[in-house]
């Protein structure tokens, strides 16, 4: 389990790295950086700002690289969103956990009050094996659900980069455009 887990996050932090590289590494046009924390707000109205600064003086080729920029803004934002869900689901899961086992260690407390006081000892035993079940089972279900949403995390991340490569090939391609049809 610790493997995997290690795995999505070793997993996690090479797509931001990835993202962040192929951000710096466009020459022709100014990147906007690929955020895996920030809300699409943010992040749409940033890639339109820098749309309005990467004019090429072609209107054509404006009209690509704005294109792209709009493309790339919806795809963050739609991954922005499936991070969102899939936090909250976990969030969720892992609180109905918790819930479900605060039950179940409330209930084998409740036969320990209960219990005849010859009885008491056996019953105690009961309740802490209880009560450590319980509490695995949480445990074991909260992971789950993390690692769950860890890999939709991952997914949603490798999606934002690939969609700002893509952007950032259709920038590099309008701005040579425009420069073939100036040389013309």
């Amino acid at each position: 389990m610790n493997k995997l887990l290690a795995t999505l996050i070793a997993g996690l932090f090479a797509t931001s790295v990835y993202a962040q590289t192929a951000a710096q590494s466009t020459t022709t046009a100014p990147a906007t950086p690929v955020t895996t924390t920030a809300p699409a707000t943010t992040t749409a109205m940033g890639q339109s700002g820098a749309a309005g600064v990467t004019s090429t003086g072609d209107a054509k080729a404006d009209k690509k690289i704005n294109k792209a920029d709009e493309k790339e803004a919806k795809e963050v934002s739609k991954q922005d969103e499936k991070i969102s869900k899939a936090t909250s689901k976990a969030n969720e899961k892992k609180a109905k956990a918790q819930a479900k086992a605060e039950k179940k260690i409330a209930k084998a407390n409740e036969k320990v009050a209960k219990a005849d006081p010859e009885d008491k000892a056996k019953a105690e035993a009961k309740a802490e094996e209880k009560t450590a079940k319980a509490d695995y089972d949480a445990q074991k279900t909260m992971i789950k659900a993390d690692e769950k949403a860890q890999k939709k995390v991952v997914d949603a991340n490798a999606d934002k980069a690939k969609a700002h490569a893509k952007a950032g090939e259709k920038r590099a391609e309008a701005a040579a455009e425009a420069k073939k049809d100036a040389a013309k």
